[in-house]
C-alpha cells in the first residue's frame, strides 16, 4: 500500500472484549520480523491477486508467546482499495482471536493457532458493531449481516436489502428480546424499509428485500 493510501485509510481499534494477545498495526515494514509470518486470505479461490490491493499489517503477541511459538507477523489483504471501506483490528467474544479488517474484509485470527482462521463471507463487510453486552461481534454487508459469538459463527441474516444496510442501533421489545434495527433498500418502491434483527438466533423481520408490506416490529 503506497503512503498517501494509508495516511487516507483510518485504523481502528476497538478492545472492548477481553482478549488474551497484543497486537500493533504497522505502519511500515518491521525492521525484525518475526519468523512466524501468515498471510491472510490462505488460499482462496479467485483471491490469487489480493495482495496487489494492499494489505494490513498487524504484530500480534499471543499470550504465553514462549510456549505457543512466538510473535508472528499477520499480513492481511485488503478487500477493496476504497479507504472508507472499514479497517482496523478487534477483540473477538473468544479472548484467543483477534478480528483484523482489511478494506472491507474480515479475518478472525486463532492467536494460539494463526494458521486457523475464517474469512466473515461478506464482501464487503461495510460496518462492524462490538455488543459486548450481547457477547457478539456483528458484521454488517450491503446485503446481510454476519454475527460472531465465543464459540465462532452465531449466526447470518438472510438477504435484509437490495443493495445497502443502515443500522440505527439496538433496542429491546417488550418481552426484553433484544434486536438490531435498522433499513434495508427496496429496489421496486425505491425507499427504505425497516428491519429487526433478533441477537439471538438472527431472525429478522421487515428488510428491503422482502414484500414492502412487511414493516418491522417494534
Amino acid at each position: 500500500m503506497g503512503g498517501s493510501e494509508r495516511e487516507a485509510r483510518c485504523v481502528i481499534t476497538n478492545l472492548e472484549f477481553s482478549h488474551d494477545w497484543r497486537a500493533e498495526v504497522l505502519t511500515a515494514p518491521s525492521l525484525i520480523a518475526p519468523a512466524r509470518q501468515f498471510t491472510y486470505p490462505r488460499q482462496v479461490a479467485g483471491e490469487e491477486d489480493a495482495l496487489a490491493r494492499g494489505a494490513l499489517q498487524v504484530l500480534v503477541h499471543p499470550a504465553g508467546a514462549g510456549k505457543a511459538g512466538g510473535d508472528f507477523l499477520a499480513t492481511c489483504a485488503l478487500g477493496f482499495s476504497d479507504p472508507t471501506m472499514p479497517t482496523g483490528i478487534f477483540a473477538c467474544p473468544n479472548p484467543r482471536e483477534l478480528c483484523a479488517v482489511a478494506g472491507g474484509y474480515a479475518y478472525v485470527l486463532d492467536t494460539a493457532a494463526p494458521e486457523r482462521s475464517t474469512h466473515i463471507p461478506l464482501k464487503p463487510v461495510a460496518e462492524v458493531l462490538v455488543l459486548a453486552e450481547c457477547g457478539l461481534l456483528v458484521f454488517a454487508g450491503f446485503h446481510a449481516i454476519v454475527a460472531w459469538g465465543r464459540e465462532g459463527l452465531a449466526w447470518q441474516t438472510a438477504r435484509l436489502s437490495w443493495e445497502g444496510i443502515r443500522i440505527t442501533g439496538v433496542r429491546a421489545d417488550e418481552s426484553g428480546t433484544s434486536a438490531l434495527h435498522g433499513f434495508g433498500w427496496n429496489m421496486l418502491t425505491d425507499k427504505e424499509v425497516e428491519f429487526a434483527v433478533d441477537l439471538r438466533t438472527g431472525a429478522h423481520t421487515g428488510g428491503g428485500f422482502g414484500p414492502p408490506h412487511s414493516p418491522a416490529k417494534a
